[in-house]
């Protein structure tokens, strides 16, 4: 076992910020859009048109550049199906039946629950370290969501059975998320393809059962447009931050997604926010701040580990011989041998050790 505390390697929270950060804007922008889209449609199928266009954007996940990453395999199947009920049936059939019974504002800011239940269930499920940092900025943006529901009790739509439904999307996006966390190191194009088609087609079967018309066809255009963005785009880029920041911080980070909502809802002519709305999201912009200027470094260990993933050769962690020179970015199933050393670093698939201080 060598320990090296001079190895040196880009901080994974930078990296995986920027792709949470991107994926936040593209998601956060379609929220005003789709409620405006979704007057007069039923929720089921604008939730199989949204994740059509999802489907549809990650068709371009062949182009090159992409045969570096692992495929998805038969093995994966049975978590590809329980994601796409989850987070491509259930999740946005609740946020567009909500956007229809609540303002495009306050939905927006109920968002940030699910970086809350993401945050939580990955701390149960995968054992992230949630430190002080991390702790604090829960309790920021719990308040923060209490703020936001009192403010919208005596906005135009009020609180009841809209922002309960789009609290109930943030609950099952964060299942959704801590589920994907494990497809997260596989090609990202493929994982947005099947969860795409098969919450797509698990709509469409359920609009013909319970007699939900699709809209006309200016309408749905816009919801595939909105899909391929906000649920196409933005969950590939999720799925790298993810890669390198393990579930919980990616969610935190998402969490920008709801202001840029709210952004493009006050554009669009939504002036339902109030003082207490407001210093809810300043309460919600804390604790994204505490989540982006966070630090983690110590010396760890890493476990005999067997895996296959997309990879270079100068990262401090993949040294393992080839037969031939490899400088580029490569997928193929390799064994980690046990190692410690130390640098900055988050809970992603290489670093799920534990933390007896936290």
């Amino acid at each position: 076992m060598a320990t090296n505390s001079n190895e040196k390697s880009a901080n994974p929270i930078v990296q995986g910020g920027v792709y949470a950060l991107a994926a936040a804007l593209a998601f956060g922008v379609t929220t005003p859009f789709i409620q405006r889209f979704g007057r007069g449609v039923g929720p089921i199928p604008s939730a199989a048109l949204l994740y059509a266009g999802a489907a549809l954007v990650s068709l371009r996940g062949s182009q090159r550049g992409d045969e570096h990453e692992a495929p998805v395999r038969r093995t994966h199947a049975a978590r590809l199906v329980v994601v796409a009920l989850v987070g491509a049936v259930v999740a946005p059939v609740s946020l567009t039946w909500g956007l229809q019974h609540t303002t495009a504002t306050s939905a927006s800011f109920l968002l940030n629950f699910e970086a809350f239940f993401t945050v939580v269930l990955a701390s149960l499920l995968y054992r992230e370290p949630v430190g002080r940092r991390v702790i604090i900025a829960l309790i920021a943006m719990a308040l923060g969501g209490l703020c936001v529901v009192a403010g919208s009790v005596s906005g135009p739509a009020g609180f009841g059975a809209g922002a309960l439904a789009v609290t109930l999307a943030t609950l099952a996006w964060a299942v959704d998320n801590t589920l994907t966390r494990p497809l997260a190191d596989l090609n990202p194009a493929q994982v947005v393809r099947w969860k795409g088609t098969l919450g797509a087609g698990m709509s469409v079967v359920l609009s013909f059962v319970v007699h939900q018309p699709f809209p006309r066809w200016t309408a749905a255009v816009g919801f595939l447009a909105c899909g391929a963005t906000g649920y196409g785009l933005s969950l590939r880029w999720y799925l790298l931050a993810q890669r390198h920041l393990g579930a919980a911080r990616s969610g935190s980070i998402f969490a920008l997604a709801p202001f840029v909502g709210v952004g493009a809802a006050w554009v669009l002519g939504d002036r339902s926010a109030n003082l207490i709305t407001t210093l809810g999201g300043l309460l919600f912009g804390f604790g994204i701040y505490l989540h982006l200027t966070e630090t983690h470094r110590h010396v760890h260990t890493h476990s005999p580990l067997e895996h296959e993933h997309a990879h270079r050769h100068d990262d401090a962690h993949h040294d393992h011989p080839h037969d031939f020179s490899v400088k580029e970015e490569h997928s193929h199933v390799h064994r980690h041998d046990v190692r410690a050393h130390d640098h900055a670093h988050a809970p992603d698939v290489h670093h799920e050790h534990g933390h007896d201080d936290e």
